[in-house]
């Protein structure tokens, strides 16, 4: 595939937005399929680049609805695109726009992005925190932020994005994608996470947004113990904190990054009944 071309001149990627493209149409068949969306499904693609993913979810799907920030992208996007009826092409900051709104018309929805990798955190805890009825998240991202969604207690990169997103979704690494499969090509390679929401939670909470900030806490200073950022995010005292931690069987010393979700839960529940 050629790449892509604006008015008399050639299209130059700009490095401000992260711009890597694939070119690869057998890949993005694949990523598709990775994907689980089929025809009765409707998709919000966030950066559709030179549109190779978006004609392949629309030959898939019911209606995709795609985001695009670069303004000199949306000619070269209107000819690729022009006979795929069911796509809708928008032009704006994923960040900014309205999503709620925009996506209401949709009903449940997936979403397939390859995103930028300065974007990634951003962008996550938008989605992540978002009550829009998403029912899937299928991205392209650095490799070492897909190991994050999916790293356990104790392993390197497990933090607040990790808790997020096994909250809610079922992370899981379908694909590496190594540096040279884009145009042009990053310093690093990429992974294909796909996210199929869960029915519920794999804990359960009596007061979520005290779940989250008990985990918030956990990981606020790595290199101190989880009694002393109770302590610290709390404001309570070393005996209380001790209470919490020993109704939760969390022995003395541990490290917030050790801490399961399991834990987390048990320790937020513990947190909501007076000692």
């Amino acid at each position: 595939m050629k790449r892509p071309q604006h008015g008399k001149g050639e299209f130059h990627h700009k490095r401000s937005l992260g711009q890597n493209f694939l070119t690869d149409d057998a890949l993005f068949e694949q990523l598709v399929d990775l994907s689980g969306v089929g025809k009765e499904d409707a998709v919000l693609e966030i950066g559709p680049g030179a549109g190779g993913m978006t004609k392949a979810l629309s030959a898939r799907c019911r209606q995709v609805v795609a985001i695009e920030v670069d303004e000199t992208l949306l000619p070269i996007l209107r000819v690729a695109l022009e006979r795929c009826g069911n796509v809708r092409l928008v032009h704006g900051d994923v960040l900014r726009l309205n999503l709620p709104e925009l996506t209401a018309p949709l009903g449940p929805f997936h979403i397939v992005a390859n995103i930028p990798y300065y974007l990634t955190t951003e962008l996550m805890t938008l989605l992540l925190t978002s009550d829009m009825p998403i029912q899937s998240i299928s991205l392209m991202v650095q490799k070492e932020a897909a190991q994050r969604m999916v790293a356990r207690p104790g392993e390197e990169g497990y933090g607040m994005l990790a808790v997020r997103a096994q909250y809610f979704y079922a992370p899981q690494i379908m694909l590496d994608v190594p540096a040279c499969m884009f145009t042009p090509p990053p310093k690093v390679d990429s992974a294909f996470v796909v996210m199929p929401r869960r029915e519920r939670p794999p804990v359960e909470v009596q007061d979520e947004a005290l779940f989250f900030r008990v985990a918030a806490a956990a990981f606020a200073m790595r290199r101190k113990t989880m009694e002393n950022n109770l302590i610290a995010s709390f404001r309570v005292s070393r005996e209380e904190a001790k209470q919490w931690l020993s109704l939760c069987d969390i022995p003395d010393g541990a490290r917030g990054e050790t801490l399961s979700l399991q834990d987390f839960a048990a320790l937020s529940n513990a947190m909501t009944k007076p000692l």
